[in-house]
């Protein structure tokens, strides 16, 4: 069972809203680039890197982009982590916002991966 730990103010998180292109094309480029996204997702959560994440959706339930919350130790490796991404890489997300985020301390995640761990609280 993996530890979960109240998230440290010191641990650098971002909130990621992402929106696919508005082309005759998008959804069909999301489709083939999904599988490998959603593999890369769930690798990134078991890396405690991902806290939450999801599809944007219109008011018919089409998905035109996504929106997360991510921990890295530096923004130098969330972006590496968003240069690879099939939905980068297969031109799916063509709107990318990416602000420093704080989750709020009542929340339990793992610890961000590349800091120090913080001990237990009584």
């Amino acid at each position: 069972m993996r530890r979960l730990v109240w998230v440290r103010e010191t641990d650098v998180q971002w909130l990621i809203i992402a929106r696919d292109g508005t082309d005759a094309q998008a959804h069909e480029r999301r489709m083939a680039a999904r599988p490998a996204h959603l593999e890369n997702a769930a690798r990134l959560q078991a890396k405690g890197h991902l806290l939450v994440g999801g599809a944007l959706v219109d008011d018919d339930g089409r998905m035109i982009g996504s929106a997360c919350v991510a921990q890295f130790a530096t923004r130098a490796e969330l972006d590496e982590w968003l240069r690879t991404d099939p939905y980068v890489t297969g031109q799916v997300w063509q709107d990318i916002q990416i602000m420093p985020y704080r989750v709020a301390p009542h929340y339990a995640f793992p610890p961000c991966p590349g800091t120090e761990p913080e001990a237990p609280r009584d």
